[in-house]
């Protein structure tokens, strides 16, 4: 449709503004150059790119984000079931006026930092990458450099779904900004001075913002940590390019940049690829995969008590619990123990004095954020940020569940009362996205505020440092399950490194949450107190993934992927994984790892088999707090300061 002169009005334009479209497989440049405008249409204002081959054709097809119960049809058929910053493939729709019926060579790209498009499809002409987002529908502005010193911005819709990363190869983003803020107000985060979320002028929403959490960036160039803080503008669906990057977090830069693409992906990996571990290039004679068979669930609990309530044979209980989980009405009192809430060794008497000291020691801090007033608070950015992003990941997490469905559900409240109440717990660590997660089927099973806060606190003992800003944790744990997958298969492992996803940065969600969203929410809660034992080793988690990787391996190597459609084909595997046959495969793993006689000694290392550290991220760190307990009760100790000092 034409537009008049009237109805369109020029703000702002750059030029030398360009889109690294990763699309070599349609024989188009990977690098489209082109103008970034800011623009009114019919009064409308907009952001708009086009490349410059495109001046002088109609204006770009508007682009906007999908929204419940809009009708329009979708560049991809993927849904992955959850919330878009969750989802490794996000869609954004086109309006159908203006979309452009594609004749089967497109491409579905996915969008990250640094390198692809998203939502986008992409026909011959390089016009198609042309777009337009009204600023009402700009949510957040991320203003990056990229390592070669030019400067980039990543734009997310209100949607959730990131926009084309714009590169800046001549400057221009803060005449940008400027630009922009005619029309909209950038808050810039008190602590990322990269990241702004877009306002109205008119705006009451800036108190009603529930996404301030994002904004806790440290600051740095590390990836991985972006994927937690912000996870919008770093969706899993951006790793055609992101690879690279992430890649050159896990290595020192060399002289070339780091950059994988100026070695033959043919060739075989530099001894260097992976300081600090050996390279595992040849496979190891491994010897047959045992054939391994899970138990019942352990639905005896008294019997394994002696008289004044101790449990007689800790080693024994996890031992069934590993080879088949627990029978459902005995989850409540077991969770405790295996979460470190009560020792093993502890009476029925001195568990009544370990509950009651905790319920104490709980509502006080629960009282800490609930005296907060609302004038504290607005002096208070981190707590104002926590509480955000609290109340937006309650308000979407297991929904399905019937213990938080609908609307002002108490199990609800109760989710957010207790995340609320471990920011006070654990300050520096607050809340991080994905939290909820971890919380949900612990509350679901205790149905009870206190104790899920301590189950809580148990859990987060052992998996916290994935969520600490410098993810030197998650890095080490994806190394660790390279190495593992290497000398379990090392076909598999060369295909993924061909496809660019040797990183198996894939496994990112897998790790971070320990399998949440892969499994159905019974399917976790066995998953869940399996690993809770700590059997058969401390990375029992890392040998769930390589069953998983390795039940999909046929499909993986017999078919024509690339590194995009990989990560599809992983998303895919959600609600589709048999619990037990995953199980008995990590184990079956583990049993072929350790019958090795010649097992390099950094898988040994990874398996707890060589000089073993002492595990410091254990429950039984809170163990040791209750014993503190146990030995005031004991003792006859009604001293008041004892549920203090278990801070």
């Amino acid at each position: 449709m034409e537009q008049s002169v009237e109805d369109y009005k020029l703000i702002f334009e750059k030029e030398g503004v360009y889109l690294h479209t990763n699309a070599k497989k349609m024989l188009q440049d990977t690098t489209l150059p082109g103008f970034i405008r800011v623009v009114e249409r019919a009064g409308v204002p907009a952001l708009e790119w086009s490349p410059l081959e495109d001046e002088g054709r109609s204006a770009p097809a508007v682009l906007y984000s999908k929204k419940d119960g809009e009708e329009g049809e979708d560049d991809t058929k993927f849904d992955p079931g959850y919330e878009p910053d969750w989802a490794v493939i996000s869609t954004v729709k086109k309006d159908q006026q203006a979309a452009v019926k594609d004749s089967g060579a497109a491409g579905t790209f996915v969008a990250g930092l640094c390198g692809t498009a998203a939502g986008l499809s992409s026909v011959c002409s390089t016009g198609q990458w042309s777009f337009s987002l009204p600023l009402s529908e700009l949510y957040s502005l991320r203003r990056a450099r990229f390592s070669l010193g030019r400067n980039f911005l990543v734009l997310t819709s209100r949607g959730g779904h990131p926009l084309p990363p714009l590169h800046f190869h001549r400057g221009g983003t803060r005449e940008l900004l400027r630009a922009l803020q005619r029309y909209i107000i950038l808050d810039q985060s008190p602590m990322d001075g990269r990241l702004f979320l877009a306002y109205p002028h008119d705006s009451g929403a800036l108190s009603q913002s529930f996404d301030k959490l994002q904004l806790m960036d440290d600051g740095g160039s590390d990836l991985v940590s972006r994927f937690i803080q912000d996870p919008y503008a770093t969706t899993f669906g951006g790793f055609s390019k992101v690879t690279n990057f992430f890649k050159a977090a896990l290595r020192p830069p060399d002289s070339t940049g780091g950059s994988r693409a100026c070695r033959d992906p043919g060739l075989p990996p530099q001894a260097d690829d992976e300081p600090g571990f050996e390279l595992i290039t040849c496979g190891v004679e491994l010897g047959p995969r045992p054939d391994v068979c899970r138990g019942p669930p352990l639905d005896r609990w008294e019997e394994f008590l002696d008289p004044e309530g101790r449990v007689k044979n800790p080693e024994r209980i996890r031992d069934l619990v590993f080879r088949g989980g627990i029978a459902p009405p005995l989850r409540k009192e077991l969770w405790k123990f295996l979460l470190g809430f009560y020792p093993w060794n502890s009476t029925a008497k001195e568990r009544e004095d370990i509950l009651r000291s905790k319920t104490d020691e709980y509502f006080r801090m629960k009282v800490q954020w609930k005296s907060v007033s609302e004038e504290q608070e607005m002096r208070n950015s981190l707590l104002r940020g926590y509480r955000s992003l609290i109340e937006r990941d309650v308000s979407r997490t297991d929904r399905h569940n019937t213990f938080f469905s609908g609307n002002d559900n108490p199990g609800l409240t109760l989710l957010h009362d207790v995340l609320m109440t471990y920011c006070m717990y654990n300050f520096d660590l607050g809340y991080v996205q994905g939290m909820s997660d971890l919380l949900a089927p612990v509350l679901f099973v205790t149905q009870n505020e206190v104790e899920s806060f301590w189950c809580l606190t148990g859990f987060m003992e052992l998996v916290h440092q994935n969520f600490e800003e410098s993810q030197e944790a998650m890095k080490q744990q994806l190394l660790q399950l390279s190495i593992l997958l290497r000398a379990l298969d090392p076909e598999l492992c060369d295909f993924l490194d061909s496809q660019d996803s040797g990183s198996l940065c894939f496994c990112f969600r897998w790790l971070l949450i320990w399998f949440k969203r892969e499994f159905s929410f019974e399917d976790i809660l066995l998953l869940w107190e399996v690993l809770w034992t700590r059997l058969p080793c401390e990375n029992f988690h890392l040998l769930i993934a390589c069953s998983i990787l390795e039940s999909q391996r046929g499909e993986l190597i017999g078919s024509d992927h690339d590194f995009n459609t990989i990560l599809k084909h992983i998303n895919e595997l959600t609600m589709k994984l048999d619990v037990e046959e995953v199980l008995q495969g990590a184990e079956a793993i583990y049993l072929q790892l350790t019958r090795c006689q010649d097992l390099p000694l950094k898988v040994q290392q990874v398996l707890g088999l060589y000089s073993p550290p002492s595990p410091e991220g254990s429950p039984e760190s809170q163990t040791g707090e209750t014993d503190h307990v146990l030995d005031q009760s004991q003792a006859g100790s009604s001293d008041p300061q004892t549920s203090a000092e278990l801070k």
